[in-house]
């Protein structure tokens, strides 16, 4: 007994001794707190763990594991795009070499390569939580490779015994990620012990990856270019801190050669096998932002039914697309948004517009086809940033659900897009806008905020009492109008 208990201390120590040799935050990552405390705790488990980690290409997966770790994996590899099994073969055989120091015979099977690796991993002299590290993993799961089942046997035959192994896996198809492994139904069924969704930044994340990397960029132009980049972190590490926001967007959407110009086709050929019917219904959305029904999208797209359900499903998982119930509508009544920052900004002025100059959006004018565009991408910043919204509302601490409402009269044609029901009887009904200074409400749009607001009433038969909150930019303007909101929100209460 005293000699079982004595490995368990000297057991725990080593686990110790080895979390702490991490820092309790990367002073390289910007923000991800919450996830780094939860690889913290992974470190510091006395299970053996299974993360997924998962989320939109580009949005700093790879980055985050790696840098939380600073690449010190008893083994490391990723999958190959558009390789053959004999090459994926060939490329995870390399990393056996590098990590286990000796030349492991190269096989044929999956089933032969995770036995080697097994090899690696017992007789690794590395104390403390053994980190295995596979990136791009749905790039590896090849046609008739047996990738999974071998995946299922590595785990659930060895890894899933030893306390010592943290095994991470990685990928941008979500899709796959999430049904192959989350979802599995085979030998994978409820194996994965923790999952990771890494979302793009907020806004403050953005402005303090602004400011680590020295661009200097005031509230306003961070939203701007939040409208167009989504806080994805590597559109954001091409910011050239020497040039304007706009001279950027030159460079990276309207130069020639331009880094983002040619990224849509890449973007979702990476994550699905057809993407071409994910570009037909994002750009069929994209046509419509304010949403549509899943019969509408249909009748559009022409896809059979089957087809339509998963490609919608798939796209709503990568977080290209939201799909959201109306205030007190079934589920028939679901709508489905574009909100991919990135997309909705090249179908904008891209994909309809190739010809246009290097130097379009630096001499760019605005017009109705702008403050369109820019009144939407606004809107879709604020619904990325509800929490935000709640926070300054003070009411963070009471229990709230999310909608929006259209109207099914088609005379009233009112819609609105944030609904906050709250469980204190209110429901704040927001409007958001963006403007380049102080929101002016006049005569006419005070009746229109009072028309909505009634028939919002009046459809949803609702008894609760019911806000107009303005979320704007820089405020609403004081006038004899202003008494018409209960509530506003600025753009740096979005920070």
């Amino acid at each position: 007994m005293a000699s079982f208990s004595y490995n368990k201390v000297r057991h725990n120590c080593i686990f110790y001794i080895f979390a702490a040799s991490f820092k309790a935050f990367d002073m390289n990552i910007i923000g991800r707190k919450e996830e780094q405390e939860a690889l913290n705790e992974y470190i510091r488990s006395e299970k053996p763990e299974f993360l997924v980690v998962y989320g939109r290409r580009r949005v700093g997966k790879t980055f985050l594991v790696r840098e939380f770790f600073d690449n010190k994996f008893t083994f490391y590899t990723t999958g190959l795009a558009n390789a053959d099994i004999k090459m994926q073969l060939q490329n995870f055989n390399t990393s056996l070499r590098k990590y286990g120091n000796q030349p492991y015979p190269l096989v044929g099977k999956w089933f032969e390569a995770f036995e080697q690796l097994i090899h690696l991993l017992q007789y690794s002299h590395k104390r403390g939580k053994k980190v295995i590290f596979i990136d791009e993993l749905p790039w590896m799961d090849t046609s008739r490779s047996g990738f999974i089942t071998a995946l299922e046997h590595f785990w659930n035959g060895w890894a899933s015994s030893r306390p010592d192994i943290l095994l991470i896996v990685c990928g941008s198809a979500t899709s796959w990620m999430i049904n192959k492994l989350i979802k599995n139904h085979g030998g994978l069924h409820n194996r994965v012990t923790q999952q990771m969704f890494l979302e793009p930044f907020t806004l403050s994340e953005c402005e303090a990856f602004y400011r680590a990397n020295n661009i200097v960029m005031n509230r306003r132009e961070i939203v701007k270019s939040y409208m167009i980049l989504g806080g994805i972190p590597y559109y954001m590490s091409l910011i050239k801190k020497k040039f304007s926001m706009a001279q950027n967007i030159d460079m990276l959407f309207f130069a020639k050669k331009g880094p983002l110009r040619e990224e849509f086709s890449s973007l979702y050929a990476s994550l699905f096998k057809h993407a071409e019917n994910h570009i037909k219904i994002v750009e069929i959305l994209g046509k419509k932002v304010k949403g549509m029904t899943r019969e509408e999208i249909l009748k559009f797209s022409k896809l059979q039914g089957g087809n339509l359900t998963k490609t919608l499903e798939e796209l709503e998982l990568c977080g290209f697309i939201r799909s959201y119930n109306t205030f007190n509508k079934t589920v028939k009544r679901k709508l489905y948004q574009l909100i991919d920052f990135y997309t909705l900004f090249y179908l904008n002025y891209i994909h309809r517009n190739k010809y246009r100059g290097e130097h379009f959006w630096t001499n760019f004018v605005d017009d109705a086809a702008y403050r369109a565009w820019s009144g939407y991408a606004f809107e879709q910043v604020c619904l990325a940033h509800v929490e935000q919204i709640k926070h300054k509302l003070g009411i963070s601490g009471i229990l709230t659900h999310v909608a929006s409402w259209r109207s099914h009269d088609s005379r009233q044609g009112a819609q609105i897009d944030l609904l906050i029901d709250r469980k204190d009887d209110v429901v704040n009904l927001c409007e958001m806008k963006y403007a380049n200074t102080e929101f002016i409400i006049d005569k006419k749009y005070e009746q229109n905020l009072r028309n909505k607001r009634e028939a919002f009433v009046n459809e949803t038969k609702t008894r609760k009492t019911v806000h107009i909150t303005m979320v704007t930019t820089y405020g609403v303007k004081r006038n004899e109008y202003y008494g018409v909101i209960q509530s506003e929100v600025k753009m740096d209460d979005l920070f």
